[in-house]
């Protein structure tokens, strides 16, 4: 799996855009939104990558002038992955604020109760124990934490199923070859939502950790789902 990031990580932005249309992003704005970052706050965002939900929460989470203090972690087994996140900081003026850590989502170097808040943008399907990913989520929660999940999904609504199948099945790798020279890699992706839990088993391992007033939204036709929970 870190091979795989590791490859298309120079390309990893402009896939993202190219194949959801932007949407992605819009989804991101979304929820940021919702986990609705104060002031103070120490967000952990894991299979964070090239950092876009540390970016859209910074500005929320560190006022002008914090100095060397970090607002977010941004955790990832990719360490090029990062290096990417490291050069779009550096481009956007961004030079403290964020801490970029190569681990495994399985073990977190972060201590127990140490953050307000964990994100985990479209990465839950790719470790290796959903399970154990969500009990970290849980570990390094404060009591009072907020948990939110951005993930694709295998049940979208039926009308929508066959185009969504021939794009994720025929399109989407297309573009993975001539864009990110990397065909293979976006097969494993289409493979990877149809294989990952469907939201209402998702929700029930996410309580199964041990959050809290678990939940999850659709987004377009069911494409996507946010999930959102809280450690009490």
């Amino acid at each position: 799996m870190r091979a795989i990031f590791d490859h298309v990580a120079p390309r990893y932005d402009l896939m993202n855009d190219l194949m959801s249309f932007g949407t992605h992003r819009l989804w991101k704005r979304e929820m940021v939104a919702i986990l609705n970052p104060q002031r103070g706050q120490r967000l952990v965002d894991v299979a964070g990558g090239t950092g876009d939900i540390a970016f859209l929460s910074l500005p929320r989470l560190l006022p002008e002038g914090s100095g060397g203090a970090v607002g977010a972690v941004v955790c990832d087994a990719s360490e090029k992955m990062l290096a990417v996140g490291r050069e779009r900081a550096l481009d956007r003026g961004v030079l403290c604020g964020i801490e970029w850590v190569c681990a495994d989502a399985l073990a977190l170097p972060l201590r127990d109760k140490s953050a307000d808040l964990y994100t985990n943008g479209f990465g839950l399907r790719n470790v290796t124990r959903i399970g154990g990913a969500l009990s970290e989520a849980y570990r390094v929660l404060r009591p009072g934490g907020r948990f939110l999940a951005l993930e694709f999904t295998p049940q979208v609504a039926p009308v929508l199923q066959a185009p969504y199948d021939f794009y994720s099945f025929q399109v989407l790798p297309l573009i993975g070859e001539i864009v990110a020279g990397n065909r293979d890699a976006y097969l494993y992706l289409a493979d990877s939502i149809r294989r990952f839990p469907s939201q209402s088993a998702l929700t029930e391992m996410i309580a199964a950790a041990g959050l809290e007033r678990v939940k999850f939204r659709n987004l377009m036709g069911g494409v996507a789902a946010l999930y959102s929970a809280w450690r009490l």
